[in-house]
């Protein structure tokens, strides 16, 4: 039976506020400061001094701007580091407004093609009131990166730039939910009125071109040709006239895509360790690419990630980096607030309920780049983030482990560093992994 709150409760809560030591100084540094500011722990600064026995040298950080592209940045990071390496061309980026321009036009596909497969469904339905909700946005996968890659190739930054919608995306994005909406409604309706396949495949084409109208204007046409000229840190000059954005992936990058697989760690009961997953309307394009994760207990992926930082390869890694992170000193720990000692309360929480509860899921991936091994156990590990070169040690972060084994969700592994058991593991899983639902907290990573 509901009962409400007293005014005797309220007396009783009251009087106990007094019998918790420094509750006063704790009140006057919060309601001064700000929670966060009042709990901050200056040992966090020490013990996350950003030196790293195992580091691998990566030149200046991305800036994703007003956008949320971090998964796009951090993909395309690890492509650019070796071609960096090799053709000695500092600070050189891919275009991340490239493989942008094609994710939100294969996103609009993707979304009417569901809005089709569902439209004998009630608009009140939970998957379809998903569906509806956030028709395409800035967020995704590695592998919805990489099949866009691998159809439509890549290009250097200088040949298709940032533009203002790319760099802040939130005008372009409502722009064209706005219209998504507006065209999935009339594609349910032509599906319910008895109009053939090809007659809404027709329609369905018309709204396409909308889409790529709005895209071409906002962030210009994609090249199919190009000349890369660049010169390099020696002062030698390079030039290929008439490449096109696959041949230069291929000669350039030569990234074997297929050979990097997604392992995540996910301690809850509904998904057992070695067994590979996926996540029901996660995806770009349709028939490409499906998203895989391969579920290890976070030793194991900690263990895959230092074995292949100590062969010279950066990993890109999805984690929750809203929680217990200082962006301006670029800290992650989670001893960095220490708010359970300011308010004489208990927070803790296993990994495993921050993912079932809500309270945690992946919202932004970066790439780790470093390491700190005392006795070949880590204790803190160096991150490339894409905020640009101010926050943190000019762009870069310090992560804990133990903020590793709360926050960090997926890692993308060289399969060359898996065990021949995990490796038929993925292979045979991948055939028919078992599906999430939409809204599980392993695909939050798209759909933010």
């Amino acid at each position: 039976m509901t009962k409400e709150i007293t005014e005797q409760a309220i007396a009783e809560f009251t009087k106990d506020l007094a019998n918790h030591a420094g509750s006063n100084i704790a009140a006057n540094a919060a309601q001064e400061n700000g929670i966060y500011k009042a709990s901050q722990n200056t040992q966090s600064k020490i013990d996350l001094e950003p030196t790293f026995s195992v580091e691998i040298a990566t030149g200046k950080p991305a800036d994703q701007k007003q956008s949320g592209r971090c998964w796009m940045f951090s993909a395309l990071n690890t492509m650019r580091h070796p071609m960096q390496k090799e053709y000695k061309i500092k600070d050189f980026e891919l275009s991340q407004n490239y493989t942008n321009f094609w994710d939100k036009f294969e996103k609009s596909n993707w979304f009417f093609e569901n809005v089709i497969a569902s439209a004998n469904q009630p608009l009140g339905d939970r998957k379809v009131a998903f569906l509806f909700a956030t028709p395409q946005q800035d967020g995704g996968q590695w592998d919805m990166l990489c099949g866009l890659i691998e159809k439509y190739g890549i290009v250097p930054k200088s040949v298709y730039p940032e533009t203002a919608n790319s760099n802040n995306s939130s005008a372009l994005n409502d722009t064209l939910n706005t219209l998504l909406r507006k065209d999935g409604l009339e594609l349910r309706e032509l599906v319910n009125a008895g109009k053939t396949d090809q007659e809404v495949e027709d329609r369905k084409n018309e709204m396409l071109n909308d889409v790529f109208r709005i895209l071409a204007i906002s962030l210009g046409v994609p090249p199919t040709k190009f000349d890369f000229e660049y010169r390099d840190d020696d002062n030698n000059y390079h030039r290929e006239a008439g490449i096109t954005p696959k041949a230069f992936f291929d000669k350039y990058v030569g990234m074997n895509l297929e050979d990097h697989v997604s392992i995540i760690n996910s301690p809850t009961a509904d998904k057992p360790y070695h067994q590979v997953f996926s996540v029901e309307y996660l995806g770009n394009i349709v028939d490409g690419r499906q998203v895989r994760h391969l579920n290890l207990e976070v030793a194991e992926m900690k263990d895959l990630i230092i074995k292949q930082l100590q062969s010279g390869e950066v990993v890109w890694f999805g984690s929750n980096v809203g929680k217990d992170s200082e962006r301006q000193l670029g800290l992650l720990d989670t001893k960095i607030y220490q708010r359970d000692q300011l308010f004489d309360i208990d927070l803790s929480m296993s990994k495993a309920d921050k993912l079932d509860s809500g309270e945690s899921m992946m919202d932004h991936a970066m790439v780790i780049t470093g390491v700190d091994l005392v006795d070949d156990k880590p204790t803190k590990w160096k991150i490339e983030n894409s905020w640009g070169d101010k926050p943190g040690f000019k762009g870069y972060f310090v992560m804990s482990d133990a903020w590793f084994d709360d926050f960090v969700y997926q890692a993308v592994i060289n399969k060359k560093f898996l065990s021949d058991k995990v490796k038929q593991e993925f292979d045979e899983g991948s055939k028919n992994p078992t599906q999430l639902l939409p809204w599980d907290p392993m695909g939050a990573l798209a759909f933010k």
